[in-house]
């Protein structure tokens, strides 16, 4: 293959095209093929592609599959000029346009060289929403239909597109992803004023009706139509605007609840060419990002509600940096500990910090075959550092250690280990 050219004309070849379109998909966060049906094209005459395989983007299905996707964007022309997007109308970047075919060969020639196992596919807007969503859907459905593709499909819809075309995507796609861009309607409306609030949730409310739907015509009718299979997700961005982690946990805690998402994915800002005078100067601390993926996962998988996890911010409303938002709870409510782990229910084993949903599910089924003791929780844990001041065992009591005064300093990362984190 021809190496891209670095001239800042219009890319012709494919290869020059590919160089600026991926490269442009790079600040989507929300590349994530977790939740997908297992579908593969094994005794098929005609089909391709599969979502079982092992495998240029990562992404984790939740029993640790590594999956391959390839992820770019359709073209990053836009017609609306949000500040904090690089491809904005305004910004002076190099631009690049695939066409729906083109998408398609490119998808199929890298799964036959088994670099990817699926597709993400976004787009800027060009022309107009319906325009755009009509590109997008067409790629999918030739996949679908033409080629028979049964790899792994994600499809960044359009939120005031035709509600029919965007029906249409779920027809053809695994997951579909409609960002809510930033966690406050104020900050969406100063940074990203062609898009609408409202006009986002009610897209999301209407996906979330058709992919509900979907689900109860599968029960009843053997041959009813795939929809979204793998649910619909959405993206914020961090540090863009000033809303605070207590704003951006509330929101995500709504989105969860209000339109049965599979993921919120955070995306920390990050500086652009030519920016706006209404934007940061500096990107938020990676580590900011990273403990908001731990407040989401308190919620969505330790039985936190936002409230409780708003309750770990500080006077500002933000997270802090030096220790996650689980040991920051339970150093605010020091009178719930210790807990018995011989006695102590599921529910509050998973307040303990230090100790995952699998070191749970491993005490519990060892406490029913006998009393456990320090030792016996050391090797169901990955530390006992941090779980040790929390808990009771058959010859364990932290007698005072859970009211000293620099418990957090004691469990904290040590800074050398908490800059290579961040790195």
């Amino acid at each position: 293959m021809d190496r891209p050219k670095t001239s800042s004309g219009t890319p012709h070849s494919i290869m020059e095209k590919l160089a600026v379109l991926a490269d442009a998909a790079k600040y989507d966060a929300s590349c994530a093929s977790s939740g997908t049906a297992k579908r593969n094209s094994a005794g098929s005459a005609k089909g391709i592609g599969s979502t079982e395989g092992m495998g240029i983007c990562h992404a984790y299905a939740p029993d640790g599959r590594c999956i391959s996707l390839l992820k770019i964007l359709l073209t990053n022309h836009c017609i609306f000029d949000c500040h904090y997007c690089i491809n904005r109308k305004s910004s002076n970047v190099r631009r690049a346009r695939f066409t729906p075919a083109e998408v398609v060969d490119l998808t199929l020639s890298f799964y036959r060289r088994n670099y990817i196992e699926g597709l993400f596919l976004s787009s800027g807007i060009i022309k107009s929403s319906d325009y755009t969503m009509e590109q997008l859907v067409e790629v999918a459905r030739s996949l679908r239909e033409d080629h028979h593709f049964r790899g792994y499909i994600h499809l960044k819809t359009i939120p005031d597109a035709d509600p029919q075309l965007v029906h249409q995507a779920g027809l053809h796609a695994d997951r579909v992803s409609i960002n809510v861009e930033l966690p406050t309607d104020a900050g969406l409306a100063r940074l990203a004023p062609d898009k609408d609030a409202r006009g986002i949730e009610g897209a999301m409310g209407g996906m979330k009706m058709a992919i509900k739907q979907a689900r109860d015509e599968t029960k009843r009718f053997k041959h009813a139509p795939r929809f979204a299979p793998a649910g619909q997700s959405t993206q914020m961005i961090i540090g863009a605007d000033a809303a605070s982690d207590a704003d951006i946990v509330g929101k995500a805690s709504r989105l969860y609840d209000g339109f049965g998402l599979r993921r919120v994915y955070y995306s920390a800002f990050s500086p652009i060419p030519d920016a706006s005078a209404v934007l940061p100067l500096k990107r938020p601390p990676l580590m900011r990002e990273h403990r908001l993926y731990q407040s989401d996962w308190l919620m969505r998988f330790y039985g936190y509600t936002s409230g409780e996890v708003m309750q770990a911010t500080g006077d500002d409303g933000m997270l802090p940096l030096d220790i996650d938002p689980k040991l920051g709870w339970a150093l605010k409510f020091r009178e719930q500990f210790p807990v018995d782990v011989n006695r102590s229910s599921r529910e509050m084993l998973l307040r303990v910090p230090g100790l995952g949903v699998k070191a749970v599910n491993r005490i519990i089924t060892s406490r029913r075959h006998r009393t456990l003791r320090l030792e016996d929780v050391g090797k169901l844990t990955v530390s006992l550092t941090k779980v040790r001041p929390f808990i009771v065992t058959v010859d364990w009591r932290p007698t005072l250690l859970i009211d000293r005064g620099d418990l957090r300093r004691l469990l904290a990362p040590k800074k050398e280990q908490l800059e290579l984190f961040a790195a």
